[in-house]
């Protein structure tokens, strides 16, 4: 590849510099509040439209395009605006008159794609793991998923799974991509946490993988502003859904795209082009001899992620929440914690500074004697409603002592980790109940009557 362009970031800081009469938005007109605003700009002559891109915007996604080996569209409202837009695709792609379109998904499913279930009016069938230690996790075998496709009773227009999950655990995707193209479905994947993945010395990124369409949040990663993502369609489908991606993401995104975040994006490319996968792979060593440091110390590690670092706390001890605490009187702040897992997300950006740190706190704390108490299971559900009239139902907020035998209407998780416990349109039994006073929640939304 020739030397990497930055046409977007180009643009934008000529016009910083330029003696223009902004009259037009945003209303700070550049004046400095923040210090960014010169840099804030809008849809004027010159810097293209997102979703209409045919300037500066669409050489930048030629650019992404090049580095990820797909067809790459941006997204300055995170992969959540991805999800959304690659489901859309696909029910364009496979809907029969008067028949929703099924999508096996597996359950620990972002809440982005039960939204855009309700948008969509999608059928879902959960994919439930054989063992749900954590309800962020749904370890999917591809064999099971291969016997599951060949027995259903309708075959479902796409597989959607999330990979790598919250806590690092990464399925293996070209094994269930071959099962899906063997049954004669695509195969989607939420690969938010795995933008980086692409720059390993061998690719672990879905599109490499054999996915046909897949997300990935710049900013979870990648040094991209928070909401900076990518739509990538697989170049053996692109035929069949690039065209229609950028009417997808504009179906549900906004009018107003942050040109700070698609500046953000096109700095990104350049980052990428010069030297990333040599630094990525000296800091993935890194990590990983901190990983073995820390589990000869006594702590028990999971998931296979390089650079996400996650703590099971209770054989050291601990409470996920109190080894958060804990850090957090340290000055080091954690991305996730409950009260099983502590989750922790380091990049270059990290540096050697950064593990030492954390290998020093997390070193002075004591190990204690192990905590063998388990979450509560999940037991599979009663469905039903379906999950868009559930959440456009008229509802009532509960006390959860009060939803013994009521009908989800809306998940209420927030970010993170935004992976409902339990889904809108299902009854809510005393499993579930002991679950969300586990994890701490006390009111839920039902369904009236």
């Amino acid at each position: 590849m020739s030397k990497m362009t930055t046409p977007i970031c180009d643009f934008v800081n000529r016009y910083a510099e330029s003696d223009a009469l902004r009259l037009h938005m945003p209303g700070h007109k550049g004046a400095p509040l923040l210090g960014c605003e010169c840099r804030d700009i809008t849809e004027i002559a010159g810097a293209d439209s997102l979703f209409e891109a045919s300037g500066i915007i669409l050489e930048s996604e030629q650019n992404a395009s090049a580095l990820f080996g797909a067809a790459t569209f941006y997204s300055t409202e995170g992969s959540s605006l991805c999800i959304r837009a690659m489901l859309h695709l696909i029910v364009k792609k496979s809907a029969k008159r008067g028949e929703k379109t099924l999508i096996f998904a597996g359950r620990n499913a972002h809440k982005a794609f039960l939204s855009a279930a309700a948008l969509l009016d999608l059928d879902v069938e959960w994919i439930y793991p054989n063992d749900n230690a954590s309800y962020l996790s749904c370890p999917i075998d591809a064999v099971s998923l291969d016997a599951m496709l060949k027995n259903a009773a309708r075959k479902p227009a796409a597989v959607y799974l999330t990979s790598p999950d919250y806590l690092g655990n990464r399925a293996d995707v070209a094994a269930i991509a071959a099962v899906c193209h063997a049954n004669g479905v695509y195969l989607l994947v939420d690969n938010a946490h795995g933008a980086y993945l692409k720059f390993l010395p061998q690719s672990q990124h879905p599109i490499d993988l054999g996915a046909d369409l897949c997300c990935d949040s710049a900013h979870k990663t990648l040094p991209a502003l928070t909401g900076g993502a990518y739509l990538h369609i697989a170049k053996h489908v692109s035929g069949l859904f690039a065209a229609d991606a950028r009417k997808a993401l504009a179906l549900f995104g906004s009018t107003s795209p942050s040109y700070l975040t698609l500046q953000s994006l096109d700095a990104v490319n350049a980052y990428l082009a010069s030297g990333y996968p040599q630094r990525l792979v000296v800091f993935a060593d890194k990590v990983n001899a901190c990983k073995s440091r820390l589990t000869a110390a006594g702590y028990t590690l999971c998931g296979d992620e390089p650079l996400k670092l996650t703590i099971h706390a209770k054989p050291y001890g601990y409470l996920g929440t109190e080894l958060a605490e804990m850090l957090q009187d340290q000055g080091i702040v954690c991305e996730f914690c409950d009260p099983d897992f502590l989750v922790l997300m380091l990049t270059p950006e990290t540096g050697d500074v950064g593990i030492k740190r954390l290998e020093r706190a997390l070193g002075a704390i004591q190990k204690r004697t192990a905590i063998t108490e388990r979450p509560p299971m999940l037991s599979i559900p009663e469905r039903r409603l379906p999950i868009r009239e559930a959440m456009l139902s008229d509802s009532e907020s509960l006390p959860v002592c009060d939803c013994l035998g009521r009908v989800l209407a809306d998940a209420g998780v927030g970010c993170p980790p935004a992976v409902p416990i339990a889904v809108c349109g299902e009854v809510l039994d005393s499993a579930a109940l002991a679950v969300f006073a586990y994890y701490g929640i006390t009111h839920c939304t039902v369904v009236k009557g």
